[in-house]
């Protein structure tokens, strides 16, 4: 199959760069489309992917096509590309559309798809939150499923609960940025060399993620794992307890859905 992003910015670059990386889809077979074509073609040289001069020769060039603008373009550019819609799968990664929000923009003859991806997608351990109302054919999704699945999780979720997924998957990689500075900070405050406290502090993250993947133990068992009576690391787990931690964090959810 042959894709093609409408806008390619960060999101959609890392999705197209996944693709690539991990053989899913070769780069010749990826299209794009950009506000500004001289920076577009720079970066899909970069790819080795096909730099379109507007949208409407993007989306005639893919089967699957990515709504990949911000979120108060998509209509504008639904409408601009309309006639070049009919017959394919149209996938809108915009914060705050669903199934619902799309539908009405699109040519009745076209598959269409509302999902959240976010940027670990670019190495392989991405999330793509995937509303379940769709209007994809079951060939269609095992197409997509297969497609994305080497380089996302992928996580069917209702529509009315697409807004905290996709914040749950898309914002949090901030939040995992600022505590692998914040633990580099505090090895270089005590003498580690800050690459090598950063390297600690990411592989601390990414080993954490893989071991629960395998085992599936709550996360209390886990942490409960390396606290011994009396020893270190409980010491710093109740200091975290009481500055509000888990609190900090579920308030910076809640700080992201309402300001919805």
């Amino acid at each position: 199959m042959k894709l093609s992003f409408i806008g390619f910015g960060n999101m959609a670059q890392s999705m197209a760069r996944g693709l690539i990386d991990f053989h899913c889809l070769p780069a010749e077979d990826i299209y794009a489309s950009a506000a500004h074509f001289d920076k577009l073609q720079q970066t899909a040289g970069q790819l080795n992917i096909h730099a379109c001069p507007d949208n409407l020769e993007a989306a005639a060039a893919g089967d699957v096509i990515i709504l990949a603008v911000k979120p108060y373009m998509i209509e504008e550019v639904a409408q601009e590309i309309r006639s070049a819609l009919v017959n394919k799968i149209v996938v809108c990664i915009a914060a705050g559309f669903n199934e619902k929000k799309l539908r009405p923009l699109l040519p009745d003859d076209c598959e269409s798809l509302c999902v959240m991806p976010n940027t670990p997608i670019r190495v392989g351990k991405g999330i793509m939150v995937w509303e379940t109302a769709n209007s994809l054919t079951p060939d269609s999704q095992a197409k997509l499923a297969g497609l994305f699945g080497p380089i996302a999780l992928i996580a069917p979720v209702d529509s009315v609960h697409m807004d905290i997924a996709g914040t749950i998957a898309g914002c949090s990689p901030a939040f995992a940025a600022m505590f692998i500075e914040a633990l580099s900070d505090a090895g270089v405050k005590h003498g580690l060399q800050r690459a090598q406290a950063m390297e600690m502090a990411a592989c601390v993250l990414q080993g954490t993620g893989a071991l629960f993947m395998a085992d599936r133990s709550h996360p209390g068992v886990m942490k409960d794992s390396v606290c011994s009576p009396g020893g270190t690391t409980i010491r710093g787990v109740s200091q975290l307890e009481k500055d509000g931690f888990r609190g900090d964090i579920i308030d910076a959810v809640d700080a992201i859905m309402g300001g919805r």
